[in-house]
C-alpha cells in the first residue's frame, strides 16, 4: 500500500491522502469494506500496489537458515522466533503472508506457500490478533531503544565521572587560579617593614620562610 503499517495506511485513508484500493491483502473484500466504511464507492485494486492472490504464509527451509534474524527483525507480528546463529522457524498460525520478510533474507531460505486447513480462512479475529501482535511488537521495540539509550547515557556519565580533574576546563581553571592565589600570597614581601633596622628585617624574613615552609608541609 505503501506505507510502513497497516495504521499508517488508515491514518492515511482518513485524511484523504490514500485510496481505498491500495491495500493487495485486503483484496476486493477489503476494499468493499472500506469503501462502506468511509462512505465511497467501490474500485478495482490498484495494480501498481500489487496484485490480489490467496493467502499465504512463510515458509523457512531450516537446513539452509544460516541464524541472521534478519527476517525476525523485518516480521511486524514476530511471527518468526530463533536466536542469533541458530535456526529460525515461521510460526504459521500468527503469519499474515505479508512477505516482508522474503527480501531481507541473505541466503534465499524463505519462501511464501499457499495457507491451508484453518490458516486459509480469512476471519476478523486473525486479524484483530495480528494487529494486537503489531501494537506489542512496536511497544517492544520503543521500550528497547529507550533502555538501549538510558543504558549509554549512563557509562557515559561514569566515564566522564572517571575522568581527571584536567580534562573538565571549568575545574581546571579554578584549581589553577587557586594556585596563581596561593604563588602570589607565597610571594608577597611583608609590608611595614621599611622602616625596621636590617636586623629585624632579616629576622622578619626569616619567619616567613619558616611559616610559608610549614604551610607548604601541611598542604
Amino acid at each position: 500500500c505503501g506505507y510502513p503499517s497497516c495504521r499508517r495506511y488508515a491514518e492515511a485513508l482518513a485524511s484523504g491522502e490514500a485510496d481505498i484500493n491500495q491495500c493487495p491483502p485486503g483484496g476486493e473484500q477489503g476494499i468493499h469494506r472500506l469503501a462502506a466504511l468511509l462512505r465511497r464507492e467501490p474500485k478495482p485494486l490498484d495494480p501498481s500496489h500489487g496484485i490480489e492472490h490467496e493467502r499465504h504464509v512463510a515458509l523457512i527451509d531450516e537446513p539452509i537458515c544460516i541464524g541472521c534474524t534478519l527476517c525476525i527483525q523485518a516480521c511486524p507480528v514476530d511471527a518468526i522466533v530463533g536466536a542469533p546463529k541458530q535456526m529460525h522457524t515461521v510460526i504459521t498460525a500468527l503469519c499474515t503472508g505479508c512477505d516482508l520478510c522474503v527480501a531481507p533474507c541473505p541466503v534465499d531460505c524463505i519462501r511464501m506457500v499457499p495457507a491451508t486447513g484453518e490458516d486459509a480462512a480469512r476471519e476478523r479475529t486473525r486479524a484483530d490478533a495480528a494487529r494486537r501482535r503489531f501494537q506489542l511488537r512496536d511497544a517492544r521495540l520503543a521500550r528497547e531503544q529507550a533502555e538501549r539509550a538510558e543504558r549509554l547515557a549512563q557509562r557515559s556519565l561514569a566515564a566522564r565521572s572517571e575522568e581527571p580533574a584536567a580534562t573538565d576546563p571549568k575545574r581546571a581553571a579554578i584549581l589553577a587560579a587557586i594556585e596563581r592565589a596561593k604563588a602570589k600570597r607565597a610571594a608577597a614581601a611583608p609590608r611595614n617593614t621599611d622602616g625596621l633596622p636590617p636586623e629585624i628585617r632579616a629576622r622578619i624574613a626569616e619567619i616567613d620562610v619558616r611559616r610559608a615552609a610549614a604551610k607548604k608541609f601541611k598542604e
